[in-house]
């Protein structure tokens, strides 16, 4: 099936996937209250309830969710490591340390700006990190030591959670624990755009890299000989991929495995294009947790599954299905 076909798959799932989240929820509209509602009609509970809580959480699984598969995506192909993923390189762990710092402190009940605040600070200082430690003296970026400086870094943000948790009172424990398992139920529109300012940019360039990553493929040294400046893209694709991110792991919380199973489901489907393989890998990313978070909403409803619980549970047996059949495929 051609990569084009698959676009307008995956496409149209997206429009489904966005219906249902707005559709769906805790209190029960119908498909004409629904329509109602978004040409500025019907009760002011029911505008309150699409205008200011799903919708807003809704585009903000699209853009989560897409940017968190296409940075996998870019991450697997600058790294040449088929595990790499923002949780590996300790982006998502340095986010978590700034938010669990601040909500220990008590700092989020008197300014709900801090939260977010904390936790992109904590990104950029693990970009920092690895990047200051896998950069040689000539500003080369050696892509072996940039995997390890992540998973190093990673673990000593890990350590500095443990430490923070140990010393935290219960109140304030349950709410660090509650973010890290990742949660869109804060949505606003207000964090939608600040969110849309990274992700947008951000995904423009990283589709830009598609030629170069292509050609990354073969080797750096022929790359290089083909014109593809090797370092710079580099270093651009691991910050911007770094910071949108940051900027998603800032609003929702820690949530697992998109960046990881949708880049692997996509490469099984096309192969190693990535002029296809990362519009689709956000295509497909911003679908799955848009899913997810509305299984999240639904399953137990009145209360809610952390969106990050319902990620690992359908991702790690995804997962583990790809890497089976990845398997056979590679013996036959």
């Amino acid at each position: 099936m051609k990569p084009l076909v698959y676009g307008l798959i995956f496409f149209t799932a997206l429009v489904v996937a966005t219906g249902l989240s707005i559709w769906l929820g805790p209190v029960d509209l119908t498909s004409a209250q629904i329509l109602e509602t978004l040409r500025g009609e019907g009760p002011p509970e029911n505008l309150y309830i699409v205008r200011e809580i799903r919708g807003p959480r809704t585009i903000l699984a699209i853009m989560v969710g897409g940017g968190l598969a296409l940075a996998g995506a870019v991450f697997q192909a600058l790294l040449r490591n088929p595990l790499a993923e923002p949780y590996i390189l300790g982006i998502s762990s340095g986010a978590a340390t700034g938010a669990v710092l601040v909500l220990s402190l008590g700092l989020v009940a008197s300014q709900a700006w801090t939260l977010p605040a904390a936790a992109f600070i904590g990104s950029l200082l693990a970009i920092s990190i690895v990047l200051a430690v896998s950069s040689n003296h000539s500003q080369k970026i050696d892509v072996r030591v940039l995997l390890l400086a992540g998973v190093v870094t990673g673990a000593f943000f890990s350590a500095c959670i443990s430490l923070i948790l140990t010393l935290s009172d219960a109140p304030n424990l349950r709410s660090a624990v509650l973010w890290m398992m990742g949660s869109l139920s804060g949505a606003e529109w207000s964090t939608v755009t600040v969110v849309s300012v990274y992700t947008f940019p951000c995904v423009i360039i990283l589709l830009g890299l598609a030629r170069p990553l292509n050609l990354l493929t073969i080797g750096e040294d022929t790359a290089n000989y083909l014109g593809v400046k090797v370092e710079r893209v580099k270093l651009t694709g691991y910050i911007v991929a770094s910071l949108m991110t940051a900027a998603g792991v800032a609003a929702t919380g820690i949530i697992g495995f998109v960046g990881l199973i949708v880049p692997h489901g996509i490469r099984l489907l096309i192969g190693n294009d990535y002029r296809f393989l990362l519009p689709l890998c956000f295509l497909c990313g911003a679908t799955f947790l848009t899913l997810a978070d509305t299984l999240s909403r639904i399953l137990i409803s009145p209360a809610e599954i952390p969106v990050g619980v319902v990620t690992a549970l359908f991702g790690v047996p995804a997962f583990l299905w790809l890497l089976r059949r990845n398997m056979k495929t590679g013996r036959s």
